[in-house]
């Protein structure tokens, strides 16, 4: 007769009962930081949840870094290397790394550039999403750049929330900053800017779906400007 493994009904019960209350305080601090100081946000995450978050970074920008090397320079920072970056943001990466001195995890694909390339219909589920997941594996909480006004999709995000689609705490810092906070605060200090920003780049992903654009135009028209695709999957 063969035994079954696994989790008991009282066990199950107190893990929903956990998660409830973890649902229930995030809400609670995604009340009190609206409108905080990101770096504020940030230095409470860390003393929160210890070694068990880290900050995901595009790399597109250096605000949050900024906030980060200030106030939990020890975070782990992860970037996901899809294969299909811009020179110039890898570049970046490692100048920020090296002045930053940024604690940096690079993740990359367990798949070869061929498979799904880039534009592809799986590429950014398997050179974004699968790495990203890897990179949680163990963690609590992960920080990230998102802003409201990024995409419609976005409008409505927390500063802080449970991630229900990962199982881990999910903290958006800059979520209620504007593109143009985000200006100010690089020129007031003196961040270091990509590369690429002054060439047209604003919404900075990979190169082969990456376009510069136009005055007035929509940040974020210059990803993916040949389809309907708004979002790779990592805050979906």
């Amino acid at each position: 007769m063969s035994t079954e493994i696994g989790n008991s009904p009282d066990q199950t019960s107190a893990d929903a009962h956990a998660v409830a209350e973890l649902r229930a305080e995030m809400a609670a601090a995604a009340e009190r930081f609206e409108g905080a100081d990101p770096g504020d946000v940030i230095a409470w995450a860390v003393e929160r949840f210890g070694d068990g978050v880290v900050l995901a970074s595009s790399f597109q920008d250096a605000v949050l870094l900024d906030f980060s090397s200030k106030r939990a320079p020890s975070v782990e920072v992860i970037f996901l290397d899809t294969g299909f970056h811009f020179p110039e943001t890898l570049a970046y990466m490692r100048k920020l790394e090296s002045e930053m001195g940024l604690n940096l995890t690079i993740m990359t694909p367990t798949v070869g550039p061929d498979v799904e390339p880039c534009g592809s219909p799986r590429c950014c589920e398997l050179r974004k999403v699968e790495p990203l997941n890897r990179a949680l594996e163990g963690k609590v909480a992960w920080i990230t750049g998102l802003k409201r006004v990024d995409t419609p999709e976005r409008s409505a995000a927390p500063v802080v929330a449970y991630d229900d689609a990962k199982g881990i705490v999910k903290i958006n810092p800059l979520a209620a900053w504007t593109d143009d906070d985000i200006d100010e605060y690089v020129a007031q200090h003196n961040v270091r800017r990509h590369p690429l920003n002054s060439v047209g780049y604003i919404s900075i992903g990979c190169a082969p779906t990456t376009r510069p654009v136009a005055p007035g135009e929509d940040p974020r028209a210059g990803r993916w400007s040949d389809s309907d695709k708004t979002e790779c999957g990592l805050h979906v």
